[in-house]
């Protein structure tokens, strides 16, 4: 009795957050909470290593995999057994949930100290999922309803983190130690990208570098877009060009190794 009544308290956990998150984010924009919408506010804290706006697309592609993932947590699309992994996943998953609710609306009323914080906490969250899932032979259905849907979360979750601290930088008008912000630009993408390259290598991970692409491209958009810097620092772009490049080696390099695995 008492397995059946947790397994019904965890179930319903699983759908509420996921429902929260999905509600204050579409909220954030609708109505908007406090008056403004997210891109609004990331407007306000403008900085060069901000991307174009239509790479936050990914959201989308997110949460579909999430929701994806949370019909294979209820159930749906799997044989009758079922992995142990699921259980400590879908606590986790929970308390990403909620923080991401958190997130939106400690970045709408503009508590940016705050919000780093709870991205922080997301991005801890989001780490120990993904170790749990490459530290488990999975199958070819389960790398597809578990280990890629936080792959991809935990990809964007990784620059959206260096992102937040870097408006919150410019909300408290850092100077930057006296350095000029392209040279700080470039040492940020620099940073973000060996990050992400380690990450891939250590996880071997090519959903996590596609999302680490995509986040590199939208920067590059918006420095060479008319509407964005429109080519006004070089120096940002090469260093951009660079990092894609790297990256794009590091996936290729673990796609071979898998192939001939």
């Amino acid at each position: 009795m008492r397995d059946k009544k947790s397994s019904v308290w965890f179930t319903a956990g699983l759908i509420i957050t996921y429902v929260l998150m999905i509600a204050v984010n579409a909220l954030a924009n609708i109505l908007p909470i406090n008056g403004q919408t997210t891109g609004e506010i990331s407007d306000k804290y403008g900085n060069l290593f901000a991307p174009a706006g239509f790479t936050f697309a990914v959201w989308s592609v997110i949460y579909v995999l999430l929701a994806l993932h949370v019909l294979y947590q209820l159930g749906l699309f799997q044989k009758k057994h079922r992995s142990a992994l699921l259980h400590p996943i879908g606590i986790y998953f929970c308390t990403s949930s909620v923080l991401n609710a958190l997130w939106i609306l400690t970045w709408h009323y503009e508590r940016l100290l705050l919000s780093v914080l709870i991205m922080l906490g997301m991005l801890v969250i989001l780490i120990k999922i993904n170790k749990l899932t490459h530290e488990h032979g999975l199958s070819r259905r389960e790398v597809f309803f578990v280990r890629i849907p936080f792959s991809v979360y935990f990809g964007w979750i990784t620059i959206a983190t260096i992102a937040n601290i870097t408006a919150y930088l410019v909300s408290i008008d850092w100077d930057g130690f006296g350095l000029a912000e392209v040279t700080w630009t470039i040492m940020i993408l620099l940073t973000g990208a060996a990050i992400g390259i380690l990450a891939i290598l250590r996880l071997k991970d090519i959903a996590y570098g596609l999302v680490l692409i995509w986040a590199y491209y939208g920067i590059y958009s918006k420095h060479i877009s008319i509407s964005g810097f429109h080519g006004e620092y070089p120096a940002i772009i090469t260093t951009i060009l660079i990092c894609l490049a790297l990256i794009a080696l590091s996936i290729v390099f673990i796609a071979f190794k898998k192939i001939r695995n």
